[in-house]
């Protein structure tokens, strides 16, 4: 996270008038005040808008139910929390809590098949499980018509499970697991967060180990092991099941107990303990690793969830360093550009939290003078406390995110989470509403006290420098074991008992999408408007959308587009960067700004009360930037810094290595942004940027709001309706996107120390994603790399254990489509994966084509999930956004189902082979050379090494 700061005793306003003005970038804004917009909605009126009503019940074997009515569309999320989590794992079983987690997807004794077949089956969405701390949770989104096979699929696994759970399954999982951990380990800085545990808790304490536990540990896990933690830790009374969506408890109750009422109760975990432990002295550890630049990080730990001071620390922690004009931004980024970027938050656990503050240096700054700088800021709000705009800002930002994330039922951040998060962890489901009663009462003063009283005790200071790595990761046995391969599975030698015979449900009906109607518009400056009206939520989004993106960026100035969008929100004619964070705080809205290859986009999230005020700050930015000279230098050395984390992560080296291979590196979309090409951009860049791509004459409008298109259109003519286009010329681009690079070869970039290889491997396709061929070869693909059930995923994950994912898709442009496939893969096994990714592909396209039984959970999966993929308001904004680029009717979404039914296996074959052609593949393989290179041989495809990117 990357955020910012202001100087509490300036106003917005004084703020603003300090910042110099470019005549050159002013456009026609007649009747508009120089001062920041006002908020209209107050705290009070916001917080009674947060509201997730519920009704609850519990069943005779201690399984409780939370049932939250939302009728919008015909989708149920249905969620299970189990209280046990990696802090309740004894000595010697660290990770379990995670491994049986995944255990938990790979089959009951009545659904033996992988849970993700069964979920593709329900054409469920916003479906996963995770593990952390304090709880296991697992959560899908069903259309309303497969509630009922949801409910089945759930209550096998809680009650029906270890019939089903052999020694093939636990040796795969617990390799997937091993490669989730080196996935983690293999980034730059993975491995500090083991140690950072270690140092803040003392020995036996819960919170000391982290949740994907140790290697050996997970080596060491038996059959026996994880019988005994299912059966002492997944009871139905040790767990909190939430429905939440187009039901209600009255229907909810008899199929609660039809499904769940007859499984035995179990022990009830008591959740392990904790105090709060607090270091004997402050303590200082530097490590160094493949980072981009030298980054020090404090961290303290705190009080958990419920704490006294909970909320204050979270408070104090956004306005340190989490919201936009956050101190340490102001002062460390902006004002004195010690830092590129700082964060702080408080992450709260059940038991104790860790409050985190971090600052990463700029290039050539001494990194004690940033830390001495750093705790200089600290310093000062702890001894003088925030001012009162600086907490209802914070509260204010909480609560728009909150009350614009309220449409979404389920997913990791929906309604049933928060109930389930409430019950599970706090013993109150509307915990979510006491906390933002808290956070509407809260008081500086509050604030003041709670950041003296836990962030004046010692601290653990870890300072993280570029360099090789002085840390070793642990090693699985089975690759210490040279030749072992004990995570491989046989599937057809495992045998499961069933304890019971519990027939799968039926889905009689399909729930049909019903995608909003699209209304048009036009501005009085011309701009077309595409608006839908939803009224889930009192939010509005606004997208203003330009034909420009990255393949605009002229020969030599890579970078251009990304650095001048970076640059509108950095500074306008009124409003400093401060200013304008301080703004959009108190009105709760967002505004992003940014692009793709094709579009270059400013997005704006609004409370619809503050919907006038906030489409002027939008205004100001877009129309009004001010390019300042430091503030170019200031976002330059930012970008830098961001492109220097991306030669060193494993999936950055593969994309910049294998996009100008594509493309060719001086076309569109092969040019990659380089220090060089970032270091030539000049202020009279951006402004020409500006002038020949953002404007009315070369964009478009898209909005979903609760407010009626008439009070829209009025709203952003107020704004923009008097916006004409500059006297320049408009701009024009020419992509040509044809591969040009030879196919059927490897470049193999040498990363030392990598305990995976990444492997990414693409070409050029002849797709359109705007022609009816590219719903096709999606479908096909969902056989090959489209999804977890795909073969290049079930096989090195699922089957072979070797990869923690392994993924192939198209990758749609406005002009080219590029078809990839990707994953981590261990290092030892870099030959044997990518000669399976090969085969694999090789196989599907000649003699193994999509499966009648592949077809058909294609079809249910794809159909569905519709109603559920576009549930939200930002997931109907990106499809009108897609139907615009692509060409596409304003009805394509409804199209969708009839073109899935009448789909076949020739017809999608046909398409596949047309698209796909594993002789133009370019491969890129990041790893250790020392240990890969030898694999890799074997394939009998050329080998060009080379060494990590330099400047």
């Amino acid at each position: 996270m990357t955020h910012r700061f202001a100087a509490a005793s300036l106003s917005a306003l004084a703020l603003a008038l300090a910042v110099p003005f470019s005549p050159a970038l002013a456009d026609n804004h007649a009747g508009h005040s120089a001062a920041a917009p006002e908020a209209t909605a107050d705290l009070e009126a916001l917080v009674s808008q947060v509201e997730i009503p519920y009704e609850e019940f519990e069943l005779e074997n201690g399984l409780t139910v939370l049932v939250h009515e939302d009728r919008k569309a015909p989708v149920v999320n249905v969620t299970v929390w189990y209280n046990v989590g990696s802090k309740d794992e004894p000595k010697g079983q660290t990770g379990f809590a995670h491994l049986f987690e995944h255990l938990m997807f790979n089959g009951s004794e009545n659904a033996p098949a992988d849970y993700f077949q069964y979920l593709a089956e329900m054409g469920a969405t916003d479906y996963n499980g995770t593990t952390w701390f304090d709880r296991t949770n697992y959560f899908q989104t069903v259309p309303k018509p497969a509630l009922e096979r949801a409910l089945w699929l759930e209550s096998d696994r809680m009650g029906y499970l270890l019939g089903a759970v052999t020694q093939g399954k636990l040796d795969n999982q617990r390799g997937v697991v091993q490669n989730e951990k080196r996935q983690g380990d293999n980034q730059p800085g993975g491995l500090v967060y083991y140690e950072v545990l270690e140092t803040l808790f003392p020995e036996g304490h819960p919170y000391r180990h982290s949740t994907i536990g140790s290697m050996a540990d997970l080596d060491a896990a038996s059959m026996a092991d994880v019988k005994a933690w299912f059966t002492e830790n997944y009871g139905p009374n040790n767990a909190t099941l939430v429905l939440a969506g187009d039901i209600s408890a009255a229907e909810a109750r008899p199929l609660v107990e039809k499904y769940f009422g007859a499984i035995a109760r179990g022990p009830v975990n008591e959740p392990a303990q904790a105090e709060v432990p607090t270091l004997k002295e402050p303590v200082r550890k530097t490590f160094k690793d493949q980072v981009a630049a030298t980054s020090v990080t404090r961290y303290w730990p705190v009080q958990g969830l419920t704490g006294d001071d909970r909320i204050a620390l979270d408070v104090g922690a956004a306005i340190l360093g989490g919201l936009a004009s956050s101190r340490l931004d102001n002062v460390l980024v902006r004002d004195e550009q010690l830092a590129v970027g700082v964060s702080a938050g408080n992450s709260a656990f059940q038991r104790i939290g860790m409050l985190e503050v971090e600052a990463t240096a700029k290039a050539g700054v001494d990194i004690a003078v940033l830390e001495k700088r750093m705790d200089e800021v600290i310093a000062d709000l702890i001894a003088n406390g925030p001012t009162e705009d600086e907490v209802r800002r914070a509260v204010t930002s909480n609560l728009a995110r909150t009350i614009r994330g309220l449409e979404q039922v389920g997913g990791f951040g929906g309604k049933a989470q928060a109930l389930a998060e409430g019950e599970v962890l706090a013993g109150d489901p509307a915990f979510y509403a006491r906390e933002f009663e808290t956070l509407a009462t809260l008081t500086p003063a509050e604030v003041q006290a709670a950041l003296a009283k836990w962030m004046t005790r010692p601290a653990m200071t870890v300072i993280l420098e570029p360099g090789e790595r002085d840390a070793t990761y642990e090693e699985a046995a089975s690759v210490q074991a040279e030749g072992d391969n004990a995570s491989e599975r046989d599937r057809a030698a495992e045998e499961i008992s069933v304890s019971k015979v519990r027939p799968k449900p039926p889905i009689d009906t399909i729930a049909a999408l019903d995608f909003p109607d699209v209304e048009r518009a036009t501005l009085a400056n011309g701009m077309k408007v595409t608006y839908v009206q939803r009224t889930a939520v009192p939010a509005t989004w606004v997208a203003m959308s330009f034909d420009a993106g990255s393949a605009a960026d002229p020969a030599g100035k890579a970078g251009l587009e990304g650095l001048t969008m970076a640059l509108f929100d950095e500074g306008t004619k009124d409003l400093s960067a401060q200013a304008i964070a301080e703004t959009s705080e108190r009105l709760g809205a967002s505004v992003s700004v940014g692009g793709g290859d094709d579009r270059s986009t400013f997005t704006l999230a609004a409370l619809s009360a503050n919907l006038a005020p906030s489409l002027d700050l939008l205004r100001q930015i877009m129309r009004e930037p001010a390019f300042n000279t430091a503030d170019l230098e200031r976002v330059r050395s930012q970008t830098i810094t961001g492109i220097r984390r991306s030669m060193k992560s494993p999936q950055g080296i593969a994309q910049r290595t294998l996009t100008p291979e594509l493309f060719g590196a001086g076309t569109p979309y092969g040019a990659i942004t380089t220090v060089a090409s970032v270091g030539s951009i000049t202020r009279d860049d951006l402004i020409a940027f500006k002038e020949s791509w953002i404007r009315p004459d070369n964009g478009e409008v898209f909005v979903i709001s609760d407010k009626p298109l008439a009070e829209v259109v009025t709203a952003l003519n107020t704004a923009f309706g008097n916006w004409t286009a500059p006297a320049a010329a408009k701009g024009s681009k020419s992509v040509t996107a044809g591969q040009a690079a030879e196919g059927n070869r490897i470049i193999l970039v040498n990363r030392p120390n990598s305990p995976q290889s990444f492997i990414l491997g693409a070409q050029v396709t002849p797709l359109d994603a705007g022609d009816p061929e590219f719903i096709a070869f999606g479908s096909a693909n969902n056989s090959l790399g489209g999804n977890f059930l795909a073969r290049l995923n079930m096989n090195l994950r699922e089957t072979k254990g070797w990869s923690y994912g392994v993924r192939g898709g198209a990758q749609a442009r406005e002009n080219a489509v590029i078809y990839a496939i990707s994953g981590g893969v261990q290092a030892d096994r870099t030959g044997d994966s990518l000669a399976e990714m090969i085969r694999e592909t090789e196989e599907f396209l000649t003699v193994k084509g999509v499966t009648a039984d592949e077809l058909e959970r294609n079809k249910a999966s794809e159909i569905g999930a519709l109603p559920g993929r576009y549930e939200t308001s930002p997931a109907v904004l990106g499809a009108l956004q897609g139907n615009a680029l692509f060409g596409r009717p304003d009805n394509y979404q409804e199209t969708l189902a009839s073109i899935y039914r009448d789909q076949t296996a020739e017809a999608l074959d046909a398409v596949a082979r047309e698209a796909i052609d594993t002789d133009k593949f370019v491969w890129v393989v990041v790893g250790d050379a020392s240990k890969v290179r030898a694999q890799l041989e074997p394939l009998g495809l050329p080998i060009e090494q080379r060494e990590m990117e330099g400047e």
